[in-house]
């Protein structure tokens, strides 16, 4: 309801000429609006996980709403120098990836060099060097492949236990019990590789041919390097996706993922995303000691020269946000209606 309220709303107000008043005004002009992305599918990833993937037919619409616009697409630090400046363009945008799976190479990479835009790529490497699906993503994507079966999760758990996948509800559970499976077995990356195909072939989904696609793995050094070199901005993650309440494992997260990338690229990042968007006031002072420029969060909003920079907030697209409420942030009127 609150949706459909929303989009009415915004329909008028661009009707009435707001939209276009707070485009150009000084307001939006001293603003920057991040858009975070994760995937565009390869195949059907965008109908088990709208939150995480969107189809390149709907990638391709943002990037030609962008252009209709008028917006102008900054690469990340150019963006954030001239935020912090009072230097910025009118309707600036910056457009930034996370995780680093093979389909931005694939999917997002050519759309984005067909409109000339810049991007960043926050890449976390680990499974970048492993170079299998990711075992979280991908355990959850042949759950929802399989919800046609019911699952013995004795082979997964050890425990005596058949779920119903057509459930919902029965999914994140089976995915949660797997996953502290591993966790507390220990498993090592190999070892839950082997896992996920074992979980595949139970709920026969042709895991080779998954493979064969690259569906749910990271790119290769030698994509990360030719990317980079063609200007793609590709920043820090941490190396395993995770942010620990331990200093010193934090800074081994940023030292090992920093490395990583050097080895690839040649560069020495300095720019960092927060893995799933999760961020504590801890980790800020860690984050200068460590050399880090600016922090992204999964926050919505714009970002002001009064924004910290270490808690930098985006706008996370989504398949679900229609065009209406898209454009509403390009704007930036949407900051002011109502969310859930």
């Amino acid at each position: 309801m609150l949706k459909k309220l929303k989009q009415t709303a915004l329909a008028s107000l661009k009707r009435s000429g707001v939209f276009s008043l707070v485009h150009h005004s000084q307001w939006r002009r001293q603003r920057l609006l991040i858009l975070g992305y994760h995937g565009i599918s390869l195949d059907d990833e965008h109908l088990w996980s709208r939150g995480q993937f969107m189809s390149r037919e709907v990638f391709s619409a943002r990037l030609k709403l962008l252009r209709k616009s008028g917006c102008t697409v900054l690469p990340l630090a150019e963006g954030l120098r001239r935020l912090y400046a009072g230097d910025l363009p009118e309707k600036c945008v910056t457009i930034t990836f996370d995780d680093g799976t093979y389909d931005f190479y694939r999917q997002a990479y050519p759309l984005l060099r067909e409109f000339g835009y810049p991007a960043t790529l926050y890449l976390t490497t680990f499974y970048s060097q492993f170079n299998r699906p990711v075992f979280d993503l991908a355990c959850s994507y042949l759950l929802w492949k399989g919800r046609e079966r019911t699952l013995d999760l004795k082979a997964f758990t050890g425990r005596d236990e058949r779920i119903n996948l057509n459930s919902a509800q029965a999914r994140p559970a089976a995915f949660e019990q797997i996953r502290e499976f591993a966790r507390e077995g220990k498993l090592s990356a190999e070892e839950k590789d082997q896992l996920v195909a074992s979980l595949a072939e139970s709920l026969g989904v042709d895991y080779d041919a998954l493979l064969a696609q690259r569906m749910l793995q990271l790119l290769r050094p030698d994509e990360v390097k030719k990317v980079a070199a063609d200007g793609i901005e590709v920043q820090l993650h941490t190396h395993r996706h995770r942010t620990p309440l331990n200093r010193e494992l934090f800074l081994r997260e940023i030292e090992d993922n920093r490395k990583s990338i050097h080895e690839m690229t040649g560069a020495w990042p300095s720019h960092f995303c927060y893995p799933s968007g999760v961020w504590n006031w801890a980790f800020l002072p860690w984050l200068r000691e460590a050399g880090i420029e600016s922090a992204t969060t999964c926050d919505v909003g714009l970002a002001s020269p009064k924004s910290n920079s270490l808690l930098l907030p985006r706008l996370i697209d989504v398949s679900s946000l229609s065009p209406i409420e898209f454009e509403g942030w390009l704007t930036g009127i949407s900051t002011v209606l109502p969310r859930k």
